[in-house]
């Protein structure tokens, strides 16, 4: 049964990558070569990184970037505590080590840092940090 189910949409992501796609395709007209390799990097980024889905069973939370290429799994008995933080701006949006661990982002300002039994932390980008945390919280009780 799930507990908990939120998908985030990276607006911020979709209309950078659609814009340079613009730009590349109509500001270099006859150069091919360079245009649909770069074309076809911006798309595959586009969607590995378009969303971020984090759903939370009876059993697991599962944390889905895009597609579903990259998924965070993490089995709730694992999860000792979890809070709501503020990341910084400079730490951008995709997956990539911070102060908190582990951040999967892929819009906004707002995540929620887990910690693990063993010490370890990551963070998920959410635009409901409190119904993240609750549900979390909920889970692991």
């Amino acid at each position: 049964m799930t507990r908990y189910e939120h998908t985030q949409i990276g607006h911020v992501i979709i209309w950078s990558v659609i814009a340079m796609l613009l730009v590349l395709n109509g500001g270099l007209i006859g150069q091919r070569a360079l245009p649909l390799t770069a074309s076809i990097i911006l798309l595959v980024c586009l969607v590995l990184f378009y969303r971020l889905k984090i759903t939370i069973d009876d059993k697991t939370l599962c944390a889905s970037i895009g597609v579903g290429v990259v998924c965070k799994k993490v089995r709730l008995p694992e999860i000792v505590g979890c809070e709501p933080v503020r990341i910084r701006w400079w730490y951008g949006w995709g997956i990539h080590l911070t102060p908190n661990g582990w951040l999967y982002n892929v819009s906004g300002f707002d995540a929620v840092r887990i910690t693990l039994r063993d010490g370890r932390t990551f963070a998920l980008g959410t635009d409901d940090p409190g119904g993240l945390t609750d549900a979390i919280r909920s889970g692991i009780s």
